[in-house]
């Protein structure tokens, strides 16, 4: 198989239509514009460490959750997308850290603000086994709590102290996430000592 592009094209990887450039002009402007996207992303990350502000979860059953509540404890707090395979298996793989982690005073909280989070949260939380307080928030309150501009990659995780206090916070597209099993716990161990 020849996976090389024609002389006269240049091929982009990052191109999920799979289309080819067909002349440098475009390739430049179009590198230089994806550069500027994930500098800018890059550049609104906040300070941590930093005092939580009050976030609030909606409960499948109608209820509330406040992040507030669960001061004394550390908090992993998971913002996701019900539809997202990588938040699919981030909560998977968050179920198994409350039944390990549960006794040693960590608390696991997950938030899903896609579009379609309150309608589709049940299902999730019982598709993915979520063993943990699960419902959904808005965009707009997500954003604010992780103090960002622009809508970020999901899963993010954010650790909270038991005083309150961010320690950690991780966006979708860190490496921290590539290696969720042994970092999550690496992340904790260090809280929780």
């Amino acid at each position: 198989m020849n996976l090389k592009a024609p002389e006269d094209e240049v091929a982009c990887p990052e191109c999920a239509s799979g289309r080819m450039f067909t002349d440098m002009r475009t390739l430049i402007t179009s590198l230089v514009l994806t550069a500027f996207a994930f500098s800018s992303h890059a550049g609104a990350a906040p300070k941590v460490p930093r005092k939580a502000a009050e976030f609030v979860i909606q409960t499948p059953d109608g209820k509330q959750q406040l992040l507030s509540s669960y001061r004394g404890k550390t908090v992993v707090l998971a913002l996701m997308f019900t539809t997202c395979p990588h938040c699919q298996k981030t909560a998977g793989l968050l179920a198994q850290v409350q039944k390990e982690y549960a006794n040693k005073g960590v608390q696991v909280l997950g938030a899903a603000f896609d579009q379609g989070a309150a309608f589709n949260i049940q299902n999730f939380n019982k598709v993915f086994g979520v063993n943990f307080p699960c419902g959904y928030s808005s965009q707009k309150a997500v954003m604010d709590f992780l103090e960002i501009t622009e809508p970020p990659f999901v899963p993010d995780l954010v650790f909270i102290d038991k005083t309150g206090t961010i320690r950690a916070q991780y966006v979708g597209d860190e490496k921290f996430l590539s290696n969720q099993e042994v970092n999550i716990r690496a992340e904790l161990d260090k809280l929780i000592r």
